[in-house]
């Protein structure tokens, strides 16, 4: 199949190398041109490696993998004195201090459980479907707690892992590939660590498989001590059972589950830190049997050709994506109030904070916030943009709309406050440690109680104020009030956007926390 040289290599037939290499390279092409938008995201985010190789095959799968695993390394190999003096700079000009005010060490020494709501979004709160609420359960703990009404995730590709990397160290989203799959091994400061030095257990709990977006790795990176994962859990293996709902165990008997397992940490390992992450409320939305029953048609009252008054129904939401959303949110919402319940009935609740955040959008278009808003039972159309009820989704509202649910909630103090400043999922850490009495190192984001001018930076270079949102893409901003936009407001928060971005990444790609640490170690060993 070739022939030796004189030096006694063997060298293949130029013919056959060439035959094999446009084989492969139509082969390639043929098999993307088959991909859908989802197969490609699952390619490049792999964090379903069971789909993957399921869906492509194990030898797919292993060149995706070898692509995955080679591409933070390569990364990692330039840049890193430009990293370094960006990342030394930031922090000598932003020494991070301790905050200082009502909320001080209020919560120090209480046991904290982080309720992660899958793609649980703000706007639901704020709507009625013929005077029925959507999230009722959400809605009472807010008017019972800290609400925090514009609070954004800052996600990107990782989506769901994106958010427990930003909440848990205030940290931004890696700016190639996610942090979880990625830049597992690198050194964080995060909650789950800071909970531990000061001598809680700290535990996560997810009833889906451990391996889902690296969790079973990466939570003991962030310092999660256990991961309660899929199989600690009874799991259904037939879909069709009332216990399986979307993609795996339902909120409902996962959180009778974990009773049992709340109950054993408090008697034995106290104080304590959760996560419990649900997955009911997880797109596509369409376990629609399963939901507890909530209707989305619109009643209307109208008047006939005699004069009349009558009542009519229309369609309004049945079978649309925003209708079956709603339906979803609905039933995961009943599932968290059977969980409080369950919380108060076994003691679970005492000396104990609820933390409530909804991880991320539920992604739907903006045409089916339009059929939402705008929807006119008597024509069974959308309204005309001349009617002075017409809700416009231009202008940026549409991405405004992304906000998800922030709530601290206690069982016997009713704090009954609702805080509308802007907030990014990256001030959570700074906040706690205020709160719960710790200081931090290197979270991004700033206590919501400090007087730091609210910025919310996106990872895509969206920045959002009290004052204005700014759209990098377009290079251009909507201002949220009516006090006077300067264009040197504008160009300060592209400044502070880029520099935050760029230090972020270079703490992710380049291990710089770890590196740093080292140096000073060392450096410590050597005057000793």
């Amino acid at each position: 199949s070739g022939y030796y040289t004189r030096s006694g290599f063997l060298v293949k037939s130029k013919k056959k190398a060439t035959t094999t290499l446009a084989v492969g390279v139509i082969s390639l092409a043929i098999f993307a041109t088959t991909l859908t938008g989802t197969d490609i995201g699952r390619l490049t985010k792999q964090w379903n490696r069971e789909y993957i190789v399921n869906k492509f095959g194990i030898i797919v799968y292993q060149i995706n993998d070898l692509v995955s695993t080679l591409r933070p390394k390569i990364t990692s190999m330039f840049g890193y004195d430009v990293a370094l003096k960006d990342f030394t700079d930031y922090y000598a000009e932003n020494t991070i201090k301790k905050s200082n005010n009502e909320y001080t060490d209020i919560f120090k020494g209480k046991n904290v459980i982080f309720v992660h709501m899958e793609s649980m979004t703000d706007f639901l709160m704020n709507t009625n479907i013929n005077g029925v609420e959507i999230t009722p359960n959400i809605n009472r703990l807010a008017s019972e707690g800290m609400y925090f009404d514009r609070f954004y995730p800052q996600i990107s590709i990782g989506t769901s892992s994106d958010t427990e990397f930003t909440l848990n160290t205030g940290l931004m989203p890696s700016s190639s590939g996610t942090v979880f799959v990625n830049y597992y091994n690198r050194k964080y400061y995060a909650l789950p660590n800071y909970f531990n030095e000061m001598g809680y257990y700290t535990f996560s709990a997810h009833a889906n498989a451990a391996d889902y977006w690296n969790r079973k790795t990466m939570h003991k990176t962030l310092g999660y001590k256990d991961f309660y994962a899929k199989d600690t859990f009874d799991v259904p293996t037939d879909t069709k059972s009332k216990d399986w709902v979307g993609l795996g165990l339902s909120d409902k008997s996962f959180f009778n589950q974990l009773i049992p397992i709340l109950k054993n940490i408090k008697e034995t390992k106290s104080p304590f830190y959760g996560t419990v992450i649900t997955l009911s409320n997880h797109s596509p939305f369409n376990d629609l049997t399963k939901y507890d029953p909530f209707e989305v048609t619109m009643k209307y009252t109208y008047t006939d050709k005699k004069g009349k008054k009558q009542e009519g129904v229309a369609p309004y939401l049945e079978k649309t994506s925003m209708g079956n959303y709603i339906r979803s949110a609905h039933y995961a919402d009943a599932a968290l109030g059977e969980f409080i319940n369950l919380l108060r009935d076994n003691g679970l609740l005492d000396n104990t904070m609820i933390i409530l955040y909804g991880d991320h959008e539920a992604r739907l278009s903006k045409n089916q916030f339009n059929l939402l808003y705008n929807y006119d039972p008597v024509t069974q159309d959308i309204k005309d943009e001349n009617d002075p009820t017409y809700v416009s989704m231009e202008n940026y509202n549409y991405d405004l709309l992304k906000n998800t649910p922030f709530i601290i909630w206690n069982n016997k103090e009713k704090y009954k406050k609702t805080i509308s400043n802007v907030m990014g999922m990256y001030d959570v850490l700074p906040t706690m440690a205020n709160m719960f009495g710790f200081k931090e190192k290197y979270a991004l984001g700033h206590d919501i109680f400090s007087d730091n001018e609210k910025i919310v930076v996106f990872p895509n270079g969206n920045v959002l104020t009290n004052k204005v949102y700014y759209s990098s893409l377009n290079d251009e901003y909507v201002a949220l009030t009516d006090e006077p936009i300067s264009v040197d407001y504008i160009d300060s928060l592209k400044t502070y956007a880029y520099n935050i971005l760029e230090v972020s990444n270079g703490i992710v790609t380049h291990d710089l926390i770890k590196n740093e640490e080292d140096k000073i170690g060392e450096c410590k060993n050597e005057k000793k």
